[in-house]
């Protein structure tokens, strides 16, 4: 790490960087500790902003979020400017790492020195996000607009392929105006990142991960590796059966799947059309969603559940401030980011919260039970410094509410009452699998793709004469999905994704999606269980909530693979566990595909 952070400080020095002219009697020790103080409010500020922009959409709210955030980056620039004065001084481990997480500290909106393009950035993030956020689509004029979130819905509803198709392309039309501001932010983005000392932006992501960004790069391609088959196989089955719903014509075998069938605005999860996938009809009842409306759950009462599986393995119940402050549903009178997400807002005081528009279906069941995960996770290493407040690596902390959403088996669903017992049986095994997997598994090379996409942005080698074709480029290469309708560089569907407009980096979901395997084998195992790893929950199990609770107290206070090593007795990401999880359906594709044209 130390020869990370002095190639980092010369870096900064040759960006343009000076240390600061009045020198300074404080050791690094004492500059990393008056940061974390100063940290500290900075961050409450910004958090207030940012959370109020995102549940109250207006123009005087961007503004204000947009102050608040300049004046984060502005803070960030002079300390890391500050922070060149230790070059070449020996320093503890604990000032050594601190000081790489201080560049860091705002991998969304790295900023320029300059604080015209600083200010210029914050405005452009906020015009971005607000855009998405407020985006409807009107297909007859201002009286039949289509909200985002009511789009989704209705792309996981519909059976008809020109219906969806008008869904489909009706988002797409929020997104290019877009395409000149996403641009200019990229540019500004990456300035940021230079004066950070990174090459660009994208080095920068990749470089939270305690290795090299060509390591990295390198790890993400080995583990798609080891789950590509599964995928593969799971792809030629949906399709074959997409066909004989829509008719070969529409589904060609041996061709990439019409993006706009899957379920799925993004087809990055298929879980909504399993129905027409189903290996074994009649044998399971997991209408999940359908006993969520017909017991009348509403967004307290399935965020409670959620709770409730925290407090089963030995944790607290949520403050209250999380009930009073929290937005749980969507309101009438203004609008919203209804992306669902976990706001960390003053942990140390107990303040966490989530922003979700909640509806009764078994999406957003598993995503209040993720959110839940970021939360507790908050609360866990709370009390750290604001600089080792985050997760291990940026997977962990995707990854730790997924392993949750891995115990909400059959059993555990029949336990809280939400499905009948499942008996055992080979096809309920297979049907089970099926549904889990047309989530997990079809997840994994959208999860990958998005930043391999940013990552070519942000070093240059996709302009934004080629954004649209790049994108699709990739999506068919890695997804084996094509849109349904022709695509020009008229349009920016990258910007109908949330995080590309939101700058999230994305890689993290595709390390969760792997790691919350590569958790929960180990969290089983300290739970006593006894069986095929996917029969396993861990409800209830307050040993494995010690487990648990071990690694999220650590945050970000040491190397991930140390971390990792602690919980899984291991040091490298690992995909065998979920070859392992899946063995069963894996032997079924094959066997189902035998005869099928695989492949696009």
């Amino acid at each position: 790490m130390k020869t990370r952070l002095v190639l980092a400080a010369l870096a900064l020095m040759t960006a343009g960087w000076q240390s600061p002219p009045t020198a300074s009697n404080e050791t690094a020790d004492e500059f990393v500790a008056r940061v974390n103080r100063e940290l500290e409010e900075i961050r409450k500020e910004v958090a207030a902003a940012s959370w109020v922009r995102a549940t109250y959409i207006t123009p005087d709210t961007a503004v204000l979020a947009a102050k608040a955030q300049s004046r984060f980056l502005e803070y960030q620039n002079r300390v890391v400017a500050e922070s060149t004065r230790y070059l070449g001084q020996e320093l503890s481990p604990d000032a050594e790492r601190s000081l790489l997480l201080l560049r860091l500290a705002d991998t969304a909106r790295p900023a320029p020195a300059d604080p015209a393009k600083r200010d210029e950035l914050t405005r452009l993030y906020n015009e971005l996000t607000g855009v998405y956020g407020e985006g409807k689509y009107c297909p007859q004029g201002p009286d039949s607009c289509i909200a985002g979130t009511d789009l989704e819905r209705l792309m996981g509803e519909s059976r008809d392929y020109d219906q969806l198709l008008d869904y489909w392309r009706g988002w797409r039309m929020v997104s290019p105006p877009m395409r000149e501001p996403y641009a200019r932010f990229v540019e500004l983005a990456n300035e940021g990142a230079r004066n950070l000392g990174f090459r660009d932006l994208g080095e920068m992501w990749r470089s939270a991960y305690d290795m090299s960004p060509a390591e990295f790069a390198t790890e993400t391609d080995r583990l798609w590796g080891q789950v590509k088959p599964l995928y593969d196989q799971l792809h030629c089955y949906v399709r074959a059966e997409l066909a004989k719903h829509y008719g070969s014509d529409k589904v060609p075998p041996g061709q990439p799947i019409p993006a706009h069938l899957l379920g799925n605005m993004w087809a990055q999860e298929w879980g909504n059309i399993y129905d027409l996938v189903e290996p074994y009809p009649g044998v399971t009842n997991l209408d999940v969603g359908q006993a969520l409306v017909d017991q009348k759950y509403d967004a307290v009462r399935m965020t409670k559940l959620a709770e409730g599986f925290f407090v089963s393995l030995g944790m607290p119940a949520l403050p209250q401030t999380f009930w009073e402050r929290s937005l749980l549903t969507k309101p009438q009178d203004r609008e919203v980011v209804c992306h669902a997400s976990a706001w960390d807002m003053d942990p140390a005081a107990g303040d966490v919260r989530i922003k979700q528009c909640i509806e009764p279906t078994e999406d957003q069941l598993i995503t209040v039970h993720h959110e839940l995960g970021h939360v507790y996770y908050y609360l866990h290493y709370g009390e750290l410094p604001v600089l080792y407040r985050s997760s291990a690596n940026p997977g962990f902390h995707e990854g730790i509410g997924d392993t949750i959403n891995l115990s909400m088996t059959p059993a555990y669903l029949n336990r809280v009452g939400l499905v009948e017992a499942v008996a055992s049986s080979d096809e309920a095994t297979i049907n089970q699998q099926m549904k889990m997997a047309m989530d997990k598994i079809a997840f994994l090379p959208f999860g990958k793709l998005i930043d391999e996409w940013r990552w070519r942005v942000f070093s240059g080698e996709i302009t934004p004469d080629n954004y649209n074709a790049s994108w699709w480029e990739l999506r068919t290469r890695y997804q084996g999905i094509a849109p349904p309708v022709e695509r020009s560089e008229a349009d920016f569907d990258p910007g109908a994704k949330y995080h590309i407009p939101a700058n999230v980096e994305y890689t993290r979901y595709f390390i969760a999606r792997i790691l919350q395997f590569q958790f929960h084998r180990a969290l089983c195992e300290a739970a006593g269980f006894e069986g095929p790893l996917h029969e396993c929950s861990i409800y209830g199990s307050e040993e494995a909530g010690r487990r648990l609770a071990a690694v999220l107290e650590k945050g970000r206070s040491q190397p991930w693979p140390d971390t990792l090593e602690e919980l899984t007795g291991g040091r490298e990401i690992d995909a065998s566990a979920i070859i392992d999880y899946f063995a069963p359906l894996m032997a079924w594709l094959e066997e189902r595909n035998q005869g099928q044209t695989c492949g696009w």
